[in-house]
């Protein structure tokens, strides 16, 4: 039966949580190209390992991570007290914020290096800049490897991507409690165009708009950590360009704070 779920447009209002979400998304694709056994997929898991390991190197991602999560524990323990709160829940949580603060805390070095340290890796990645820049004939080291056993290539991908795994379970942790920190709003585009004001003592994280996935729109959010303005816009058809509506456009807003 063909449910009509809502298409969810984000968009995050510091620089901390768009790389976040960057890494949050090139997770996803490692998983499931590390599901596959073809050459393609595991090119394709080499592809999206440089991406996540050139923000490791342009970011200090331990730091930022664990500054995170000590936030979330403050705001979670000056909430513990107040009525209604499911303490044996909120305690369940603070231990793992916990557990994965220790782990990440205990992580030697910058998270990545080692990998970089491969002669294969530090081949791949000078190439990878270059279109096609990876075939056979410019890393034969790279084929030999793609020509493995799948056992031995799924050992390999295990052994490189295990360090990531803290990592990964810490934002994943932080955007979830992100995106639940508060309710839904429903709201109107008036011919298409809503800006909102931001109270400024709140720290807002990340904007939600939900928009009803039969609407040919798309939502476009710009803005920063005071105010922020969406225009729901048309799909582009041939040579014309995406155009704002000129409707009014029902949807549900999310100001995520915690």
């Amino acid at each position: 039966m063909f449910v009509n779920t809502p298409t969810i447009y984000e968009f995050p209002l510091n620089e901390r949580i768009r790389v976040f979400m960057r890494l949050e998304q090139l997770f996803e694709q490692l998983s499931h190209f590390m599901s596959g056994s073809t050459v393609s997929d595991n090119r394709a898991v080499i592809s999206v390992l440089l991406d996540i390991l050139m923000i490791f190197s342009r970011n200090d991602l331990k730091s930022e991570l664990l500054k995170e999560l000590e936030r979330h524990s403050k705001t979670l323990n000056l909430i513990s007290n107040n009525q209604g709160v499911d303490t044996e829940k909120l305690d369940q949580i603070l231990a793992n914020l916990a557990d994965i603060s220790k782990k990440l805390y205990n992580t030697n070095g910058k998270i990545g290096i080692h990998i970089m340290e491969s002669d294969l890796f530090q081949s791949i990645s000078q190439r990878s800049s270059i279109p096609g820049g990876t075939c056979s004939f410019d890393l034969p080291a790279f084929h030999y490897w793609l020509e493995q056993d799948a056992e031995t290539q799924q050992q390999d991908l295990n052994q490189w991507t295990k360090s990531l795994a803290n990592i990964r379970a810490a934002i994943e942790l932080i955007l979830t409690f992100i995106r639940q920190s508060s309710l839904p709003t429903q709201q109107y585009a008036t011919a298409g165009f809503f800006q909102l004001a931001l109270d400024k003592s709140q720290s807002f994280q990340l904007i939600r708009v939900s928009i009803d996935r039969s609407l040919p729109l798309f939502a476009e959010i710009s803005g920063g950590k005071h105010r922020f303005t969406i225009r729901f816009m048309s799909p582009s058809s041939g040579k014309k360009r995406p155009q704002q509506t000129t409707e009014d456009v029902p949807f549900s807003l999310t100001s995520c704070i915690f």
